[in-house]
């Protein structure tokens, strides 16, 4: 049986509307891993990268390109933990309304985070986003982990 989240009495979400935040952020990283395959291939094109230097991942990429390359390495990095909790937490049916605003959060503050990455990159206005999906990830896995241990729900 699936777990539901019911934010209000009588109601329930479905399936796909619990784990949409989770969805959202996979579509996120792959829209991030294939703007830069097509950054790559044309720096390569242009002959700003030798194809030879970047097979061995050695290559000095432009700028711009480096840019979105980092902004996709750090979408594969903390929301990993996200990945894991959000499927644990659904797992164990220990989602409720405030894990799901909680996933919504952390998953709408990497979408700024990621947006101020590949723009301005300013870290005075990146960081507070980084802190915010931080501190709403930690939340979440301290509000699942404590379920399990303390219900021990499994």
């Amino acid at each position: 049986m699936l777990p539901r989240i019911a934010p209000h009495k009588g109601y329930r979400m479905s399936f796909g509307a619990i784990l949409l935040p989770m969805f959202l952020q996979v579509a996120l990283t792959f829209a991030l891993l294939f703007w830069m395959i097509i950054l790559r291939l044309r720096a390569v094109r242009k002959g700003e990268v030798q194809l030879e230097a970047a097979a061995t991942r050695q290559a000095d990429w432009p700028p711009y390109v480096q840019q979105v390359s980092n902004a996709f390495h750090n979408a594969m990095e903390m929301p990993t933990l996200f990945y894991v909790v959000v499927l644990l937490g659904f797992m164990t049916k220990t989602l409720d309304t405030t894990v799901y605003v909680l996933m919504w959060m952390f998953t709408l503050s990497r979408i700024g985070h990621t947006a101020i990455h590949v723009t301005s990159n300013k870290l005075a206005h990146r960081t507070p986003m980084f802190l915010l999906g931080a501190i709403a990830l930690a939340l979440m896995w301290i509000l699942v982990g404590g379920r399990i241990i303390v219900f021990q729900t499994l």
